[in-house]
């Protein structure tokens, strides 16, 4: 298991580098944890050390957003915090997504996790007493 500390905001761009040094040969990570925790934020910072140049928001309402890396490659990012049925996520073409060897970053996981692909990597974000964030892999 890794934990990666983020003390202050000054430190994300180190942690995204651990995590994407982490990543290996995996393509989604279900990035688990309570509203406000940074998952967007983190998953930004992740994008950015991977090459993305366009700006980086949060899917919160398009359901999944597209970027391209400064080599060609697509992730995606998906927020599923508004989806009330699993249908809207089958609707949505999740699976040719999930399943088209770009990276994929899934916020709010739990609400589909019956679609998760085994081979997902559960990411956990939490927020510690002092404001530290913690990303834990398995």
């Amino acid at each position: 298991m890794l934990e990666i500390k983020i003390k202050s905001l000054d430190g994300i761009a180190d942690a995204a580098r651990q995590f994407v040094d982490a990543m290996g040969e995996n393509k989604v990570f279900a990035m688990f944890g309570p509203m406000g925790v940074g998952k967007t934020t983190f998953v930004k910072a992740v994008c950015e050390i991977l090459g993305v140049e366009d700006t980086i928001t949060s899917p919160t309402f398009a359901i999944v957003n597209e970027y391209r890396t400064n080599t060609g490659d697509q992730i995606f990012h998906f927020d599923f915090y508004r989806i009330r049925k699993v249908e809207e996520v089958y609707d949505m073409g999740y699976e040719d997504y999930v399943y088209s060897g770009a990276v994929c970053f899934l916020e709010w996981p739990e609400l589909i996790e019956e679609l998760l692909p085994e081979d997902a990597v559960r990411v956990t974000l939490s927020e510690e007493e002092d404001g530290t964030r913690t990303i834990t892999l398995p």
